[in-house]
């Protein structure tokens, strides 16, 4: 089905036709067709009335002429109309517009019949690759690789709705010194990873074997000089391609991994080992992508490094401080994997944008990543690089979150405490529900996983936020579990109504709670459009719970299923109901949040 133009689009092509009409009678000083800058009244939401207008007052004072008359000329020369209600002029000239019931209804009543709710595609939809969830290999996760693949995630998903091809890319691998160490153990020692009897590797018992390692490699490293040298030079065989070396290095990925995917199925989200391409992925490619930086001259050397220079880059001393691509002793740095990495996603995976959902603090480093690829023309006006930078995990103290210790908190236990904390409150309503204990235990892991992601996805990713399992699975509040609890109350509505069944009465007049709820569902494809193209999913949640307080004030102030209203009013207020559950549903897939029937 095509896409159901919103009520401000359609508001805005009448004020642009009448503003063309009433500037054709203006006489001579109009510019016809209106050029750039005199454009469009602005359209935006009003509390004295659906939607207000401005922008005349900027094009009167153009044209030298008396806005109010100009406005008076607009308002005439839309005439009357089955959308536009009333239009009052208020002030020097601002259009002060209500639409008709009947307007609001018909409109929402297409979204209804439409199964994407007549959110449009995109034009000129193109490819993008998302990097994001990248975790270290032989590492703990920890709460600072939660904000990466909850953004990351919520943000594909979206991309992939408005019709963009999205590639997600997941950088998992590293080359550092700690690798040849873990490498150099393992060939010395080459039974630590077997798990002799096991049918079934768990996630815990892999990161447990590469925890052993770590500390005994660690121990070995600091204390013996001559296996330092061994697991050092094991970095160059690693990055040379050493086949005995690439082994056991894969071992140690393959081992990651099944710790990886039950931390990221804990948190709901799928991770394919098609889209894992870490440091290797690149590696036949680091020394072409050297040679064409020094040749065109972007990159010098210094000192016997490969560098690129940038003249609002310096250190505390005040010298330039360079990207540095390739080591004096041979090595390739991060830079040289990151514009490899470019070069691959722009020239073989044909991207048009290439966004990093990767922590604020790298800002720098991406930002001599992005303009060093400019300069060397892998990046232009038409393929752009930007970095979703996020801010930190704090405590409830401000501070970034530890544990009492001290230590990094691992993702995995922060995940176990919200679903035991999120079940302790499902289980508290169930008995009213009827739940039996396998909804409890499923409703419990999609309410406390849910809670965490709103919790990040509901605050603007470059903002800090506190992480407070109290507040998160709050019933109150802008929470996950409130919009849950919205959702859940609908199809309860929805199943005691029985036979009755949800249908779109545009005869009938609205109250103000139906017309404000109407008028906020109709904004849902505008906003995710926006949300695409800023690259800013809070603005969804944000979205989403005005649309939950919308429902509560609807709820409380219209009943639905009651003996005394007209047939065909219950069936508007279940239409009502319906199209914003199905609202709901959508937009908390979007951000990765499961919706539950009944809590």
């Amino acid at each position: 089905m095509a896409s159901v133009p919103s009520l401000a689009s359609t508001v805005q092509q009448r004020l642009a036709d009448a503003l063309s009409a009433a500037l054709r009678e203006t006489g001579p000083a109009a510019p016809s067709p209106r050029p750039a800058g005199w454009g469009d009244p602005m359209l935006r939401r009003s509390d004295r009335a659906d939607f207000q207008a401005n922008g005349i007052l900027a094009l009167a004072k153009k044209l030298k002429g008396n806005p109010r008359e100009l406005a008076a000329k607009v308002v005439e020369a839309i005439g009357p109309n089955d959308e536009l209600k009333e239009i009052e002029v208020s002030g020097p000239g601002f259009l002060n517009i209500t639409l008709t019931d009947e307007a609001i209804v018909k409109t929402l009543a297409a979204r209804a019949a439409d199964d994407r709710l007549g959110v449009p595609y995109a034009e000129n939809a193109g490819t993008t690759v998302v990097d994001y969830a990248q975790p270290n290999v032989a590492k703990e996760m920890h709460v600072g690789h939660l904000r990466s693949a909850v953004i990351g995630d919520a943000m594909v998903q979206i991309l992939e709705f408005t019709g963009e091809k999205v590639i997600r890319r997941h950088h998992i691998g590293d080359w550092g010194t700690q690798y040849g160490m873990l490498i150099q153990f393992l060939i010395e020692h080459p039974h630590e990873l077997d798990h002799e009897g096991v049918e079934e590797v768990t996630g815990e018992e892999a990161m447990s074997s590469l925890n052993r390692i770590y500390k005994a490699s660690r121990a070995l490293f600091d204390s013996d000089e001559a296996f330092k040298d061994r697991a050092r030079n094991r970095v160059v065989d690693l990055q040379a391609g050493d086949p005995e070396t690439r082994a056991h290095w894969q071992r140690f990925v393959d081992e990651s991994k099944i710790y990886f995917y039950s931390v990221f199925d804990k948190l709901d989200m799928e991770i394919h080992d098609a889209d894992i391409v870490g440091e290797s992925g690149y590696n036949d490619m680091l020394d072409e992508t050297c040679r064409l930086l020094e040749e065109s001259g972007v990159a010098v050397r210094s000192e016997g490094a490969l560098c690129v220079f940038f003249d609002d880059v310096k250190g505390p001393d005040g010298n330039p401080t360079p990207l540095i691509v390739k080591k004096s002793n041979g090595g390739y740095g991060y830079a040289a994997t990151d514009l490899s990495a470019i070069r691959d996603r722009v020239q073989n995976l044909k991207a048009n944008t290439l966004i990093y959902v990767v922590d604020a603090r790298q800002s720098l480093h991406f930002k001599m990543v992005f303009e060093t690829a400019r300069r060397a023309g892998w990046l232009n006006d038409d393929v752009k690089a930007v970095q979703l930078a996020f801010g930190t995990v704090l405590g409830k103290d401000g501070k970034p979150f530890k544990t009492r210790e001290g230590a990094t908190v691992r993702l995995v236990d922060l995940l176990d405490e919200a679903v035991e904390r999120a079940t302790a409150v499902v289980r508290e309503k169930a008995e009213k529900v009827g739940l039996t204990e396998e909804e409890i235990v499923e409703n419990g892991r999609y309410v406390g996983i849910g809670a965490v992601k709103y919790a990040d996805l509901s605050t603007s990713a470059a903002r800090d936020y506190k992480f407070d399992l109290d507040q998160m699975v709050s019933l109150n509040g802008d929470t996950s579990v409130y919009l849950q609890y919205a959702y859940a109350r609908i199809q309860s509505i929805l199943r005691k109504a029985g036979a009755v069944k949800p249908a779109a009465h545009p005869e009938l007049e609205l109250a103000s709670a139906e017309r404000a709820l109407g008028l906020h569902l109709d904004q849902f494809g505008e906003v995710l459009s926006e949300v695409a193209s800023s690259h800013e999913p809070h603005k969804l949640a944000a979205y989403l719970y005005q649309l939950a307080s919308h429902l509560t004030t609807f709820y409380d102030q219209c009943q639905v299923l009651s003996a005394d209203n007209p047939p065909e009013l219950v069936e508007n207020r279940l239409f009502l109901c319906d199209l914003t559950g199905r609202t709901l549903h959508q937009g908390m897939a979007l951000l990765g949040i499961r919706t539950p029937e009944r809590l």
